[in-house]
């Protein structure tokens, strides 16, 4: 579960009403919504927000690092709130379904030095691809 409200709040963020609906569309049991899956999610608590809007508060949740914008080969960026915690994703190569994944071992340390050409590796990203059980 998200606690992005949370960490928003002790930011001090400011909440307006169109912020704190968007937060509140991806706060939860998040299931990597696309911008317009926001939007729509975000219009039937707040009919008058507009489209411009979200896309402008998810930018600026992405940019303060508590979003995650996670971009998935063809198809429409998907936003993920669970930005403090480490997982990795699955994403279905048929239908674009997307899952929190926590693989063992350490993505980080794994890259033989040979395999870092004189890099200080500071982040990963792995994405792991195939077809969910509906698409199978």
């Amino acid at each position: 579960m998200s606690d992005l409200l949370e960490r928003l709040r002790g930011r001090g963020w400011r909440m307006t009403s169109q912020r704190r609906v968007v937060a509140e569309v991806l706060d939860g049991d998040h299931v990597h919504l696309t911008a317009d899956e926001v939007h729509a999610r975000a219009a039937q608590r707040l009919p008058e927000i507009s489209r411009a809007t979200v896309y402008n508060t998810l930018g600026e949740l992405v940019t303060l690092g508590e979003v995650i914008e996670v971009p998935t080969h063809g198809r429409a960026k998907r936003y993920d709130p669970n930005a403090h915690h480490p997982h990795q994703h699955l994403v279905c190569s048929n239908c674009g379904t997307i899952r929190d994944v926590h693989p063992t071992g350490n993505p980080l340390t794994d890259l033989p030095a040979e395999e870092r050409f004189g890099f200080t590796v500071s982040e990963v990203e792995v994405t792991y691809r195939g077809l969910c059980p509906s698409c199978a």
